[in-house]
This record gives C-alpha cells, structure tokens and sequence, in this order.
C-alpha cells in the first residue's frame, strides 16, 4: 500500500451563485465527506479557503480543503495548506469536473496530464509537479468546445444530477479504502459499473 491520503482538496468556485453548478463538483464530494467524517469546513484565512480536520481510521491528520480563490487560482491555496502542514503532493488527492466523462462515471487516477482543466493548471504550477492523486467527477461534454464556459457554470439536468449524486455516493463508500492508502481496491471501486455500484451502496452504510 502507498502513505494514506493527508489532504483532500474540492475544487469549484465560491459563492452562491456558483453553488450548483456542474464546475463544482468537487466541492460537492468534500462537502459531503466533511459529513460523513463529522467535522466542519470553516474559512481559514490563511489557507485562502474552507478547511475542516478529521482523523482517519490509522489515526492520521486529514485535512479537507475549499479553496476560495476561484478556479483558476487554486493553487495558491492548495500550496498554503501543503506548506503549513507539510504535506507532500503524493499524499494529496484533487476532486475536481470532468468533462470528458458522462455523469455517473468518475476515474480515480495518479498523475498524468491535466486535461485542460484550469484549477489542475494552477496547482501543478504553484506545486511544480503534477504528481498526485485526483478524482475525476463526470458531468459530460455540451459537444462544443465553444460552449465549455457556458456549460461547466450552469447546474445539471435533474437526470444529470441524479447521476452525479450516485456517482459522489459510490466515491464515498471507497473513502475507507482511500483512507488506509489502499488505493487499487479504491481504483476498482471508484471506476466500476455505476449500476451496479448503486445496487451494493443501496446494501451498505458508510464506515
């Protein structure tokens, strides 16, 4: 197994007007993994975002962070955090959008390119690596380039958000495993069947 996970990072952009929609979808899976760890995110100046802390089942440090500073400056906050509490980026995990997936499909994945997604951008140039874990949340492509902008800053279709809930679910139920660094089981479970991912969440509660 690789070192636990210290530090997880949501992606989005702040305030209410951004709350909802499809950009935010990190945000989205810290805010409920901040629930289901039973810890509050709070501002903390700082660290230019919301953080909470929590303990993992070994009994080491987790922090979550929110970064404040709009999607394309993510990386100030990212790095602010990691600094403070030195945490290396292995140790990291980025939730973020993914266009290039259909909602209800995510991929858990170390490394690799950014996919031209502007908070990855930022915090790979704050960190000068791209070495850490991230967890690509789908909400699909509108089919035009053009209307990227447009469409990762409007909130799904009901059906759509149906989909992201049960994927952020199935991502909750592999927290354990992430926890403990066991991250190929995570992997299998992460990026499996959506529907059948759905039947065994329906069977289990989240540890």
């Amino acid at each position: 197994m690789q070192a636990a996970l210290r530090l997880i990072v949501g992606l989005g952009n702040p305030g209410a007007d951004y709350a909802k929609t499809r950009h935010n979808a990190g945000f989205w899976f810290c805010e409920r993994l901040a629930g289901e760890l039973k810890t509050s995110l709070a501002r903390e100046s700082r660290f230019h975002g919301l953080t909470a802390q929590a303990k993992t089942a070994g009994n080491i440090g987790l922090s979550l962070l929110l970064p404040q500073t709009f999607m394309n400056h993510s990386g100030q906050a990212v790095r602010a955090l990691m600094q403070f509490y030195r945490i290396p980026p292995s140790e990291m995990l980025v939730v973020h959008d993914e266009l290039d997936l259909p909602p209800g499909q995510m991929r858990l994945k170390f490394g690799g390119g950014l996919g031209g997604h502007n908070g990855l951008k930022d915090i790979t140039a704050h960190l000068g690596t791209q070495e850490y874990w991230r967890l690509r949340i789908g909400i699909g492509h509108p089919g035009d380039r053009n209307e990227v902008v447009n469409y990762v800053l409007k909130p799904p279709r009901r059906e759509e958000q149906e989909a992201i809930d049960g994927a952020l679910d199935r991502a909750l139920l592999a927290w354990p495993l992430l926890a403990q660094g066991d991250f190929a089981a995570a992997t299998q479970r992460i990026n499996s069947n959506p529907a059948s991912a759905r039947t065994e969440a329906s069977k289990k509660e989240i540890p």
